[in-house]
């Protein structure tokens, strides 16, 4: 159960974020998570998206350099020691963590959303399913 993730080769100056999302607003795509790290230079934008495929589109076709990957989502209990407990599951399946970053809480629920990149889906999604945890689908995000 993975989720279709955007990320985007975005140079380090300004306006150039604006611009981006501005393009994805302007073509009707909703964003429901996004992270972005950079350097001096340039960044990698990440993005859950309601439309993937048309978002890489609009983007392309704006001379953006765009890859599409499938990624986890994955609902953890928002409590001290929540991610500490997702994260020992994996470790003992020899999972590596390559990133993760926050996507929704839910204060109603007592619960958080993660979107995790890991070396190898199919064992993590079989190692924390095995173990009760929650992996959202598209479809659980409305996208």
């Amino acid at each position: 159960m993975t989720v279709k993730q955007l990320s985007v080769f975005v140079e380090n100056r300004p306006g150039r974020l604006s611009a981006i999302t501005e393009l994805l607003g302007n073509a009707g795509i909703n964003i429901r998570a996004m992270s972005i790290a950079d350097t001096k230079d340039f960044g990698i934008l990440r993005l859950i998206v309601d439309n993937a495929e048309k978002s890489v589109k609009v983007l392309k076709d704006e001379g953006c350099s765009v890859t599409l990957s499938n990624v986890l989502v994955l609902r953890i209990t928002d409590r001290p020691g929540g991610l500490a407990e997702a994260m020992k599951v994996l470790y003992s399946y020899n999972i590596s963590v390559e990133y993760m970053y926050a996507a929704f809480i839910n204060t109603e629920s007592n619960t958080a959303c993660l979107v995790l990149r890991v070396d190898d889906n199919d064992k993590a999604i079989t190692a924390l399913e095995e173990k009760g945890y929650k992996l959202l689908s598209q479809n659980e995000l409305g996208l």
